[in-house]
């Protein structure tokens, strides 16, 4: 074993009567532990918050969406969406159409995001049954609507369907016999509007501005299933109709058409959103998952790095220390310092016995600081130790994501920071003169 290793070593086990030394070394061990523990724990919240915003924003919206405006009927709308099947990059895609509405159940009204659902989806029906807490979504939700009429209306309520104006319906005080739409309603969207029981009844409020005015529409619905994603903004705000329902509201032309495109490589859609625009040539456009949350990304990117430099500002200052236990350590061991020089020992070689020593100490805390941090993780991920307000932070708990990056990173800043603040005191030991410091010995 070479002498530096052993004398570093051997310094580390601190005599009686210098306990000055023993509990600084302990403070310098347990700061850098704990500051590594910390940014574990602390990028990991962050991973997990992201990850689980971007899941369950995934699982309700496409990763490209591609829209047209002025209409179009659900022919063409299915004709585009086979075309974009055979585009690079692209797993598949439906048809489908966004509208805003006022939902109106039993106990009361609430604005609704209502979203089209074709019968040839089976991708988009798959995901959407994965999430559903009650009812049932097969085949025939998309079809049902294929051979029934719409119930539109008039601010007056006075006209008949079919009437020369061309609405397609008019909204009548004593209702209607039409047989009601089904609708999938997000749990929080039901319970605001008392539409949480399958086979509820309740409307859908919308409307359009003509030449003539405004022309509100009504539909009958009836609920066939309540869903929930885990992303509060969906739960409490979307609805699924069948796409045929859009294309009843329209005359038989959807009014707010779309093509929900999901791509093979998610992280890939930009390049996917620029190949579906060019497949569908003019008058359509395309924007992917990314560009259309890239404020709340960034935002949560922005928080990641500053809480990460925070505490890794905190880390640096724990392990500054390690330079007062070397500095205290140099100061006792001034004789043993001079006897080693005394005997021929190199600058270099003393300073690498403190060199060894500080990276020792770095080395101990950077490993406990993992061990503390991901038992952190694992004890918060198990019991749910983090939980947020739903209707604020759209999500109700957040995992920890410990990525090995993000373990290893902090541990090896940790333990080069000590290494660097060791140079000092270690110099200081190489400057020892022989003579001055045996003088008084």
């Amino acid at each position: 074993m070479p002498y530096e290793l052993f004398l570093a070593l051997r310094y580390l086990r601190v005599r009686r009567g210098r306990r000055v030394a023993k509990w600084t070394a302990l403070a310098a061990v347990v700061g850098v532990a704990c500051g590594v523990a910390a940014m574990i724990v602390a990028l990991a919240l962050a991973n997990g918050f992201r990850e689980e915003l971007r899941d369950k924003i995934l699982s309700g919206t496409a990763h490209v969406t591609a829209t047209r405006s002025g209409g179009a009927t659900p022919a063409e709308l299915r004709e585009a969406a086979g075309r974009l099947r055979g585009v690079e990059g692209v797993l598949d895609a439906a048809p489908t159409w966004y509208e805003g509405a006022l939902l109106s159940g039993p106990g009361g009204a609430a604005y609704a995001v209502l979203r089209g659902l074709d019968d040839e989806s089976g991708r988009t029906l798959g995901r959407v049954r994965a999430t559903l807490k009650a009812g049932a979504l097969d085949a025939s939700f998309a079809a049902k609507a294929e051979t029934k009429g719409v119930t539109g209306g008039t601010a007056g309520g006075a006209g008949q369907a079919g009437s020369e104006t061309g609405r397609a319906a008019e909204v009548e005080a004593g209702g209607t016999a039409e047989e009601a739409a089904p609708l999938l309603v997000g749990a929080g969207l039901a319970e605001r509007t008392g539409l949480g029981r399958v086979g509820a009844e309740g409307w859908v409020l919308t409307g359009e501005t003509g030449t003539d005015g405004f022309r509100p529409r009504a539909l009958r619905v009836r609920v066939a299933g309540v869903f929930e994603s885990g992303l509060y903004d969906y739960d409490s705000a979307w609805a699924y109709l069948p796409l045929a329902e859009a294309a009843r509201f329209g005359r038989g032309r959807v009014p707010s058409p779309a093509v929900s495109v999901e791509a093979r490589d998610p992280y890939a859609a930009g390049e996917v959103a620029a190949r579906v625009r060019s497949a569908l040539g003019p008058g359509w456009a395309a924007v992917d998952w990314r560009e259309a949350n890239r404020p709340l990304f960034a935002a949560l990117e922005l928080e990641r790095r500053t809480v990460s430099l925070i505490i890794l500002l905190v880390t640096v200052v724990s392990a500054l220390n390690i330079t007062t236990t070397l500095a205290l350590v140099v100061t006792e061991r001034r004789a043993d310092i001079a006897v080693l020089s005394a005997l021929g020992a190199r600058p270099g070689a003393v300073t690498l016995v403190f060199l060894i020593q500080g990276a020792a100490l770095g080395a101990v805390g950077a490993l406990a600081g993992v061990g503390l941090g991901l038992a952190a993780c694992y004890l918060g991920e198990q019991f749910q130790l983090v939980r947020l307000p739903a209707d604020v932070y759209s999500i109700s708990a957040v995992p920890f994501r410990p990525h090995a990056r993000d373990v290893l990173l902090p541990a090896l800043a940790a333990f080069f920071v000590g290494l660097l603040a060791t140079l000092y005191p270690a110099r200081q030991a190489a400057r020892v003169r022989p003579a001055e410091a045996l003088r008084y010995e």
